[in-house]
């Protein structure tokens, strides 16, 4: 049926039925398009063509412009993409370290990274992408293990990848997990592996050799395949320590003998000090056997050398000697402080790595507690005896040059046979050693300076010297550091907040232990300011010009 044309129909529409913009009725109406319905204003005008010519191939990640970041020169300008402040030109010096050329990249965007210039040879049809970040995974689990700080765990697995060509790729380490992920374009699938560190140990002869593989592999002279580096690193692991089990136990009863000559103790305090050390090791050593926890074997190795320090009070009235037991106690501590792990904390905090940094610092939170918990049960037992355990009777009260330098000396071999280093390093580190103990002493002992400051300055040239003996041998730091740095530990200053704790003077004990947490902190700090100076200031010889190291730069924390 037809529509009808009533009046009804012809009513004019409601302000909702039509826009506001239409003409009223009786005004000339607008012609419409062509189409007949209305066009966007988005839409783009006669004469213009969508189609992009064609671009030659090239990478995904290539700059706009067609420049390039490994083109000669540097980056050149780009009429598409200019930065505010123009194209930094990125010039590695070949010369200086891996470490500090592979720091360098981390520390740089990546899409202002150059591209690599490939080390290691291989087929036409490229790297195998697979293994080569397995093989950058499995040297980056030894050193994670070793104790390097993650930093430089990175740098590491940085250089190995870029050495086979895979130039695109993010390594990432935590406390406990490695991962690394390989990009070849925007357009392909990234590859990602990872692996997960569940046993650590201490052996810096392996930390070495996995260094000197890491130099071979990053060098343009060395040819070092696949296969040649898996077979390299797998006789890495099955390699045995240097050293001995008997030699680390005499080695920490050495330790532990030093440290107390060094706070004051003889002869007498020297043998007892020894031998409650030893017993410790042997007691933590059956425990690891067991298969307990490092916290119970902390806890077992802290309870001889304070048992033996008792037993010598309560043994004081009724023998004639002359002697500290307090320096029994001191030096059966020195063996037990996770200085190593403390130092790598504080370097992970510091370099940025809050998650790692936060771990490590929790790790040597339950070995402290541990320490504590094993002192403060042989302490309370002989309160109850009533030895005269008394920390008035200061430790350090008379100043003997020559004996302490050499006690210092001996501290730092002892440390550096039980981190199991390399014979050819064990000197090095012992003088390193004495010269951070001659120093703190010249400074707290003569020029009456504040026991955090000296301890900061002896720290941080043992970071110095650390740091300038590993650019000579294009090694790791951590040999030549963590061992000179055993004479530091705060030693006296936890046993008496320990004594303060079992005597119920818990206000004398937190102000002791407030002050080790403060020493601790100024040793880790000093070893990595004097790294860093050394990495700024100093170059390796026949370095033309130290590669620039950028770092996070931020305002008021934000």
């Amino acid at each position: 049926m037809a529509e009808s044309d009533g009046p009804e129909d012809r009513k004019p529409q409601t302000d909702e039925a039509r826009s506001a913009f239409t003409p009223p009725s009786g005004v000339e109406q607008p012609a419409l398009p062509e189409d007949d319905h209305p066009t966007s204003e988005f839409a783009l005008p006669k004469g213009m063509s969508t189609e992009q010519p064609a671009e030659p191939e090239g990478s995904a990640f290539d700059l706009p412009g067609g420049t390039s970041p490994g083109a000669a020169g540097g980056r050149g300008p780009s009429p598409a993409y200019t930065p505010a402040r123009g194209v930094p030109v990125i010039r590695l010096n070949k010369e200086a370290p891996w470490q500090d050329r592979m720091r360098t990249l981390l520390r740089m965007p990546s899409g202002e990274r150059p591209v690599p210039e490939r080390v290691q040879r291989h087929d036409d049809q490229g790297p195998a992408v697979p293994r080569v970040l397995d093989l950058t995974l499995r040297i980056g689990e030894l050193l994670l293990a070793g104790g390097e700080g993650a930093e430089d765990v990175e740098a590491a697995m940085f250089a190995v990848s870029r050495a086979y060509g895979l130039d695109r790729c993010e390594p990432t380490v935590t406390f406990t997990l490695l991962s690394i992920s390989h990009q070849p374009s925007l357009v392909d699938d990234p590859v990602t592996a990872s692996r997960t560190v569940r046993r650590r140990g201490t052996d810096y002869t392996r930390l070495s050799a996995v260094y000197t593989l890491i130099d071979d592999i990053t060098t343009e002279d060395t040819d070092v395949t696949l296969e040649e580096a898996y077979r390299r690193l797998a006789e890495i692991r099955r390699n045995r320590h240097p050293y001995p089990g008997w030699a680390l136990t005499v080695s920490s009863g050495l330790l532990a003998g030093a440290a107390s000559v060094l706070v004051g103790g003889g002869v007498v305090v020297f043998a007892a000090a020894a031998l409650g050390a030893m017993l410790g090791d042997r007691l933590a050593w059956l425990c690891a056997g067991r298969g307990l926890p490092e916290f119970y074997q902390f806890v077992v190795a802290a309870m001889p050398p304070a048992a033996m320090g008792v037993a010598l009070t309560l043994l004081g009235p009724h023998v004639s000697w002359e002697g500290r037991p307090s320096a029994v106690i001191t030096g059966g501590l020195f063996a037990l402080l996770p200085g190593r792990a403390l130092v790598a904390g504080v370097q992970d905090g510091l370099t940025g790595y809050y998650i790692t940094a936060a771990a490590r610092l929790l790790e040597v939170m339950y070995f402290f507690i541990a320490i504590v918990v094993g002192v403060l049960l042989v302490l309370y037992l002989g309160v109850q005896l009533h030895a005269q355990l008394t920390p008035e009777a200061a430790l350090h009260s008379d100043v003997r040059p020559v004996a302490q330098t050499l006690a210092a000396v001996t501290l730092s071999f002892a440390f550096a046979i039980l981190l199991q280093q390399d014979r050819s390093t064990v000197l090095m580190v012992s003088l390193n050693g004495g010269v951070a103990w001659i120093v703190y002493a010249a400074m707290h002992d003569v020029g009456g300076i504040s026991p955090v400051a000296s301890t900061a300055v002896a720290a941080g040239l043992v970071g110095l010297f650390g740091q300038l003996f590993s650019r000579y041998q294009f090694a790791s730091a951590l040999p030549y550091i963590t061992a000179a740095i055993g004479p530091l530990l705060p030693g006296s200053a936890t046993y008496f907040g320990l004594l303060g704790f079992a005597q119920n003077e818990a206000a004398r004990g937190l102000a002791s232990l407030s002050q080790a947490v403060a020493l601790a902190l100024a040793i880790a700090v000093g070893v990595n300011l004097g790294g860093e100076i050394a990495r700024l200031f100093l170059t390796v010889p026949g370095a033309a010009q130290a590669s620039s190291r950028r770092a996070a730069k931020r305002t008021r924390g934000f």
